[in-house]
């Protein structure tokens, strides 16, 4: 039985269709059974979906700057726990 761990650890697969029919066949269970994790891969496809149909948008080198800093720091905490 898939968890809903499993279930966060696959989704991106899930939604790029690259997992087996196995895998596959689990996911849309837990899915089908599980009403949080259905929210969650309904929301994330329709947000790729509407993201897909979008133009690029370029943002600000400054706020890009602050991103890209707060994901080192976050890249540096996870290495030490």
């Amino acid at each position: 039985m898939l968890t809903c761990k499993q279930f966060l650890e696959e989704l991106t697969d899930y939604l790029d269709e690259s997992l087996s029919g196995e895998s596959r066949a689990a996911i849309e269970k837990h899915i089908s059974e599980c009403p949080n994790c259905w929210v969650v891969a309904d929301t994330t496809r329709k947000t790729i979906k509407i993201y897909k149909g979008m133009d690029p948008y370029p943002i600000p080198q400054d706020l890009h700057d602050r991103l890209l800093a707060a994901l080192e720091r976050k890249k540096a905490g996870m290495r030490q726990t």
